[in-house]
């Protein structure tokens, strides 16, 4: 296969819109069992601790099976690979949507992230394929409307359909879109990456595997605890596992380094601009965790509104972030990454600031606002900074470049999940109030206050973390400078 792709000979627009429908269905999911978890529990008579598990062996399987999705797409073709990656998805959708046991469920769960982590990967390589540099802007703009917004509608879609229906309709509507997706797929899915056929390397798989799985896991199991013995425990096991998985990654990079065909290319790094836009893009994640976590606890825990009402407040946040990602990408193609990620990381920082004075008495309209012009900041700087990155890369690259960055963007996700959980919770338990200011109040509102104080806590420190992307963004290259450097 040539290296160039005629891009008059390919028909962009139905490949683009199948893989989109694909790749959303399977980020969708995601958060889609965020506020159908209690009814869950009590279908089942589980605990807390056990449901959670359906939200984090997805997020688990996602997160082993995006490094190797770089494997998978130079060893098949596209549509081997986009079409049974469907399947396995939708094969999970529906054992999911007929479970009458919680085991028969989680491991739908699985079945459904082993082919969701390869879909997501596997589109934005076949977009850096399809498309020249100077339209690649406009096309990764789609992506971010599926990285962005699937995952943000998720608990608010959720909310609204068990108004409805239980917790399988969730999976009823999901089947279908799948089913037409994979017929759709059939038809007009052509093949455009190259088939290099790399070994199979059954070492570097198992490393991929336990590195990544265990750091997820670890991150995500500190994340999980709310104080007390049990916490403290949890958090001591989790640390230990964190250490193992860091010293399996490191034995993976060596030996990635040292395969004449490395299953996931570090090499990658050695591009300056790839290096910092793929950073840049971590620190954003973490920052933006923030507000999509701890803003549903604080409503939920500390002011009472239903698990609906919370994902309405997201909403806004959600639709302008659809609205503005392929708007984003065009005005890449035009201006380059460098000012769009300077505004729009300005943007978040000074939102993410607005949050660190959260009271029992902020409103739902402020909450709400607020966090849509924060997703509007967010949305100038994700999918350009992330392009840009990309752009860097020579094609032969480009499948380990996209599994990188998802990867990363997995990793930081559940590192800055477990960061600021870790901080939220740690200045509650370690709150000191003015005995004057609690005067009279009650030991429900004393407690309230102490989560209050772990909440706005945890802002400024997403805060910070704004601002130092902010300063990097400088970095960054205008448009003009990228053109002379390609000359």
């Amino acid at each position: 296969m040539n290296q160039t792709i005629d891009s008059t000979e390919i028909r962009r627009i139905p490949i683009v819109a199948v893989m989109l429908v694909g790749a959303f269905v399977g980020l969708l999911n995601e958060t889609l069992l965020a506020t159908a978890l209690p009814s869950i529990m009590a279908d089942f008579g589980i605990a807390e601790n056990k449901v959670q598990w359906l939200t984090t062996a997805f997020l688990l399987t996602n997160g082993i099976m995006i490094p190797i999705s770089a494997f998978l797409i130079q060893r098949f073709t596209t549509r081997q690979l986009f079409i049974t990656a469907l399947s396995i998805f939708g094969l999970g959708t529906f054992i999911a949507s007929i479970s009458h046991a919680f085991e028969l469920l989680l491991v739908a769960r699985v079945v459904q992230a082993a082919g969701s982590g390869v879909m997501l990967p596997l589109m934005m390589t076949v977009m850096l394929r399809i498309f020249p540099v100077e339209k690649r802007g406009a096309a990764m703009g789609m992506s971010g409307i599926v990285i962005s917004f699937a995952p943000a509608i998720g608990p608010t879609l959720s909310g609204w359909l068990l108004e409805f229906t239980s917790w399988r309709g969730l999976f009823y509507v999901v089947l279908p879109i799948v089913i037409i997706a994979i017929i759709t797929a059939c038809i007009f899915v052509k093949n455009v990456t190259e088939q290099t056929y790399p070994k199979i390397d059954i070492l570097s798989i198992l490393l991929s595997s336990f590195g990544f799985g265990g750091l997820l896991y670890g991150f995500s199991s500190i994340s999980g605890g709310h104080g007390g013995e049990a916490s403290t425990n949890i958090n001591g096991a989790s640390i230990a596992i964190i250490v193992i998985a860091a010293i399996i990654l490191a034995a993976f990079i060596i030996r990635q380094l040292k395969l004449k065909n490395a299953m996931l290319e570090f090499r990658v790094f050695k591009y300056p601009i790839y290096s910092l836009s793929l950073v840049l893009t971590m620190i954003v994640l973490m920052a933006l965790i923030g507000a999509e976590t701890m803003l549903p606890l604080y409503m939920q825990n500390t002011r009472g509104f239903s698990p609906l009402e919370s994902g309405l407040m997201l909403l806004p946040g959600a639709i302008v972030m659809g609205i503005m990602s392929p708007i984003t990408g065009m005005l890449f193609d035009r201006l380059g990454a460098k000012w769009l990620a300077v505004t729009g990381m300005t943007i978040v920082t000074v939102t993410t600031f607005l949050f660190t004075n959260l009271d029992l008495d902020t409103s739902f309209v402020y909450l709400s606002v607020i966090f849509a012009i924060r997703m509007f900041g967010l949305s100038l700087v994700m999918m350009p900074v992330m392009t840009a990155g990309l752009n860097q890369l020579p094609i032969e690259w480009h499948p380990h470049g996209t599994a990188m960055a998802n990867t990363m963007q997995q990793v930081s996700a559940s590192i800055g999940t477990a960061i600021l959980i870790s901080v939220m919770t740690t200045t509650a338990a370690h709150y000191q109030p003015d005995q004057e200011a609690i005067a009279g109040l009650s030991e429900v509102d004393i407690l309230n206050q102490a989560s209050i104080s772990g909440y706005n806590t945890a802002f400024w420190v997403a805060t910070a973390l704004s601002a130092i992307g902010l300063i990097m963004t400088f970095f960054l290259k205008t448009k003009a400078q990228t053109n002379n450097t390609a000359k």
